[in-house]
């Protein structure tokens, strides 16, 4: 059974890029999402890949737990790749497989776009394993600060943002000990084709989802229970707060990632 425990989770470690403050690293997140998305060649693709692999090295986390992440998208990244692959009697084709044939600019393409995830969710991934979930949850509050302007509760939603997120690896490790425990009893996930499979996992989703409502309405109690009322009045133990060395890495890191995706 594939081990799906561990998705974005938080990875403690001395690093760089964990002692860089929250808002600057969504800033240099952002600023790398949109660079992905202007680059228009491989070259660009290469040059954010090794920002990426850069970026990883420094930050002390392992690489298998960065790559976690793309096991839940390999499907896509495969239908990608043949969805852009394959064409209907194309004039020059690389294989063909009847009237539908493999068209060299089309895997090209393919090929481009499922580089292009990978490197969306590795790059995005190394936001949550290197942020704490309180530090990401006031970086994301001051990240929207400028929205209190038009009254929206920044607070709460940045909260709500951060417990989404950190409920990820938790409902991924929720679902693997159901699995677990079906398996003792005889249950089997790779039996059978895909549809096979796919009813196999049906049985999983009634105790899955009772199993988060569960923890949802204990962590609604836990946070009463320590008086929380949302954002308003609430103070801090610790105010963070951007450094020079902050500013810098978020303003050349920013501007190399757009320079790339412009020229490149």
């Amino acid at each position: 059974m594939m081990r799906i425990t561990g998705i974005g989770q938080y990875v403690p470690a001395d690093s760089p890029v964990h002692r860089l403050d929250a808002a600057a690293k969504i800033g240099v997140v952002a600023v790398f999402t949109v660079a992905l998305f202007l680059v228009h060649g491989f070259a660009g693709l290469a040059v954010l890949a090794a920002t990426v692999a850069g970026a990883t090295a420094v930050s002390r986390v392992p690489v298998r737990a960065v790559a976690r992440g793309l096991k839940a998208v390999a499907l896509i990244m495969v239908l990608t790749i043949v969805a852009n692959a394959l064409r209907w009697q194309p004039a020059d084709a690389l294989v063909r497989l009847g009237p539908l044939a493999v068209d060299g600019t089309g895997l090209r393409t393919g090929v481009f776009f499922a580089v292009r995830i990978m490197l969306l969710v590795t790059g995005t991934s190394l936001l949550t394993l290197t942020t704490s979930p309180v530090q990401l949850a006031g970086g994301i509050e001051r990240v929207l600060a400028p929205l209190k302007a038009v009254r929206v509760p920044v607070g709460d939603l940045a909260m709500t943002l951060t417990i989404a997120l950190r409920f990820i690896p938790t409902t991924a490790e929720e679902a693997e000990g159901i699995m677990t425990a079906q398996q003792a009893r005889g249950a089997s996930f790779d039996a059978g084709g895909p549809i096979a499979r796919a009813r196999a996992y049906a049985p999983v989703l009634v105790p899955l989802f009772f199993q988060l409502f569960r923890r949802a309405d204990a962590l609604a109690t836990a946070m009463e229970a320590r008086c929380y009322r949302g954002s308003g009045g609430r103070t801090r133990l610790v105010e963070d707060r951007m450094r020079t060395a902050d500013w810098v890495a978020l303003l050349a890191t920013g501007t190399l990632l757009v320079v790339v995706g412009v020229l490149l």
